[in-house]
């Protein structure tokens, strides 16, 4: 199985922790040059320093903010005027706060799309042609198994995630004949800071201690635990590779086991 990313060019968003440094990590040991996205430029150094060379590739990183859109288009836009076009992109970017859908403010739902839908489209905008030119293309969003069925308390995270799904389906089909495939991967309950947040969350609102509402969360998951970032990085590296050539338009679930449905 061809697994080997040598030569190519990855863009791996919110990639200074959690799943998307994980993802990182994956891409460059199987040889691909990695551009780290991120806000916090400390933290994106620190992780470039730590990414593998196997193929003695070199990576770097750039320093952007998904709440703003125009700044993250011109970024991108820069630096692939002076760069090798991106043959992989993954979206990935923090998910919205914890709540019922019915309470939220408008404003959440505005800031949730600006972030997700929009800063994605952006991307694919950009990038787009250059994969088209390389003839080798690979999009991979980052999103939730909320978009089978939706969490409880996740409200405006539930809606915008159902959209970057069918963004992403339409996507698959009008970009496949140019050799660019999109797929989603969906996280189940990961150990991640945003993981942490929603059960601190929901431990202050029943009186519960987080040690208690993480239990009952595992306890509704088949494996009975919690997945790491870099069992989610397993299969979104492997829709990166030439192995995956044929996946396209999907959703795969890295949840072990939790969502009630197909």
């Amino acid at each position: 199985m061809d697994l080997n990313l040598s030569g190519k060019k990855a863009l791996v968003c919110g990639s200074s922790d959690g799943i998307g440094k994980a993802a990182a990590m994956e891409l460059a040991r199987m040889g691909a040059a990695v551009t780290l996205l991120a806000r916090n430029e400390e933290k994106l150094e620190a992780v470039r320093k730590e990414l593998p060379t196997p193929s003695g590739q070199k990576h770097d990183f750039l320093v952007a903010d998904f709440d703003d859109p125009i700044n993250l288009e011109s970024v991108i836009f820069s630096y692939i005027g002076r760069n090798k076009p991106f043959s992989i992109l993954v979206n990935n970017t923090g998910g919205p706060p914890a709540g019922k859908a019915y309470q939220a403010e408008v404003e959440a739902y505005v800031s949730a799309f600006k972030r997700h839908l929009v800063c994605n489209q952006v991307l694919v905008k950009l990038l787009w042609k250059g994969m088209e030119e390389e003839g080798y293309g690979r999009i991979i969003n980052v999103i939730s198994t909320s978009v089978k069925a939706p969490l409880p308390n996740l409200g405006v995270s539930n809606t915008v995630r159902g959209a970057v799904a069918n963004w992403s389906k339409t996507l698959a089909n009008e970009l496949g004949e140019f050799g660019i495939t999109v797929n989603n991967v969906l996280p189940g309950a990961t150990e991640t800071g945003r993981l942490t947040s929603i059960i601190e969350n929901k431990a202050g609102k029943t009186g519960r201690s987080p040690e208690e509402v993480g239990g009952a969360m595992k306890g509704q998951i088949p494996l009975k635990r919690f997945a790491q970032p870099e069992e989610v990085a397993n299969a979104i590296a492997f829709l990166a590779s030439p192995a995956a050539a044929y996946i396209s338009g999907v959703n795969i679930p890295v949840d072990g086991g939790r969502t009630p449905n197909l």
